[in-house]
Formats: C-alpha cells, sequence, structure tokens
C-alpha cells in the first residue's frame, strides 16, 4: 500500500505541548504531542470540537527537531477567581505554566489517503480558524503550512530525512537531530496518552500510541526557499 507524508512546520517563539496538565500546574512536553496537532489541523479545517476525530487519528505522526526548544517556567497569578459557588469568596490563584521557547519543529503526517491529506494541506494553506502551538496565545512565529509540503508516494520516515532544515539549530544542539517517529504496539518505544477521541470540554478523551526517538545527521543549511514570514 502507497503511504503519502504531508509536512508542517511548528516554529514560534513559545510553544507548549501539554500531556498531563491539571488545574494551576501546566506541563509540556519537547516537542508536538499529536493531540496538539490533531487539534491545529481541525481549527485549520473549521472543524467543531464534537465533530468526529477518527480520520485525523489514524494519521501516523512523526517529529524532527531542528532546534531544540529551553523549557521556561511562567508563574501566574491569578485575583478575585470565582468558583462555581456562588457563596464563595473569590480567591487568588497561582499556578506554574511550563512552555518551550525557541523551538522549530518539523512535523510529519503520514497516510494511506491522499486526498486527505490534500484537504488538511489546503486548509493549512487558508486556515477557517486562528491557529496556535498548543496554547490560544501561542501564535505560529512563521506559517504552519510548507510550500511543497505534500509528498506523495514517499513514507513519513523518508519525507522527515530528505527535507530541508526549516531553522538553524541551537549551538549545543550537537550534530545530530532529534526525532520522535509514531510506532505500532508491537516495537520498542514510549507509551504517550494523547490521541484524541474527543475534544469536547466535558468529554475530553485521548487513547495510547508509541513513539520511538531516535537520531539522524543533521541537514547541512537553511533552504531559503522554505522560509516564509507571516504576513
Amino acid at each position: 500500500m502507497s503511504r503519502h507524508t504531508l509536512l508542517l512546520q511548528c516554529v514560534a517563539p513559545m510553544q507548549s505541548w501539554g500531556t498531563r496538565s491539571r488545574f494551576t500546574e501546566r506541563d509540556t512536553e519537547r516537542e508536538p504531542t499529536k493531540s496538539g496537532v490533531i487539534g491545529l489541523i481541525a481549527a485549520a479545517l473549521g472543524r467543531q470540537r464534537d465533530a468526529p476525530l477518527e480520520d485525523l487519528a489514524q494519521l501516523r505522526m512523526g517529529v524532527r527537531i531542528d532546534r531544540e526548544g529551553i523549557v521556561r517556567r511562567d508563574y501566574q497569578t491569578a485575583l478575585k477567581v470565582r468558583k462555581a459557588d456562588p457563596k464563595a469568596m473569590p480567591q487568588t490563584v497561582l499556578s506554574n505554566r511550563y512552555y518551550l521557547s525557541d523551538a522549530a519543529f518539523l512535523v510529519g503526517l503520514e497516510s494511506a489517503d491522499p486526498e486527505l491529506l490534500r484537504d488538511i494541506d489546503a486548509a493549512l494553506q487558508s486556515p477557517r480558524w486562528p491557529l496556535f502551538l498548543g496554547r490560544k496565545a501561542f501564535v505560529p512565529g512563521l506559517p504552519v503550512h510548507l510550500r511543497g509540503g505534500l509528498v506523495e508516494e514517499v513514507a513519513l520516515e523518508e519525507a522527515l530525512a530528505q527535507h530541508s532544515p526549516i531553522a538553524e539549530p541551537h549551538p549545543d544542539d550537537g550534530s545530530s537531530t532529534r526525532t520522535v517517529m509514531e510506532v505500532g504496539f508491537d516495537q520498542e518505544g514510549d507509551v504517550r496518552l494523547d490521541v484524541p477521541m474527543s475534544f469536547v470540554s466535558e468529554d475530553r478523551r485521548y487513547a495510547p500510541r508509541k513513539v520511538r526517538t531516535g537520531y539522524i545527521p543533521r541537514p547541512a543549511t537553511v533552504s531559503s526557499q522554505e522560509v516564509e514570514t507571516c504576513t
């Protein structure tokens, strides 16, 4: 069966990709989560929160980390927060919100259905709703859509390895580029609970998947043809 891949980029001063966030502690993974990327795609397509996600959830995802982000903490204070109980006194709420600073990710989505990838590619070029990278305040620093990002008859690993860099690495990122690839449950890897089954606020559900971290030689230079600016 032929496999096709759609590449997109997540580049911004601030990104956050949480998987275990609860209440006043908001975490971030070191690279985009599948739930975050599918949420971004659903926004581009204009899908409501209660719309089915099965076609997007079955996409196989991989990430090439062109520039490792620096994990930072935003310590927030919210004053006079009211509870659901109208008799309760307003409270001051303190929270730790972690995010990635100055990261650049090349994300690949693989499918046997090229028409689905074409629809996503078109939606990313002209999104129905605003796009953000994990949190609504974290807007893309560069367009998520990549020119020439849809590569048909090319598998995920090959598409990620062949694409030119989307950003210069930090000086201490090393000579290899980290990758995080989705693999089958019969293969070695780490389990992550980030495959969205429902985005409904009162019924958020996620299924597990397996990912494997690896390293590939770092591409030589950033291609000026791949770098776009937001307008």
